[in-house]
């Protein structure tokens, strides 16, 4: 009887590893995700910059001509 309370309590021991596992994995999952969104949207602004600074740059000298 001893041996089926332990290999109980070892199985309760593994589902919750399990489970801790699975929700690092998540929690991981996740930052990562945002990660690259901010990284996205980081990437995207500086484009928008980078071409539109010259832009503006270039309308303004060129109308005072």
């Amino acid at each position: 009887m001893s041996s089926q309370k332990t290999s109980g309590k070892q199985t309760a021991d593994r589902v919750a590893a399990a489970r801790a596992r699975e929700a690092h994995y998540k929690a991981a999952r996740e930052r990562s995700e945002r990660i690259k969104k901010v990284f996205t949207v980081v990437v995207a602004v500086v484009l928008v910059l980078a071409l539109g600074i010259p832009t503006v740059a270039l309308s303004l000298l060129g109308g005072a001509h």
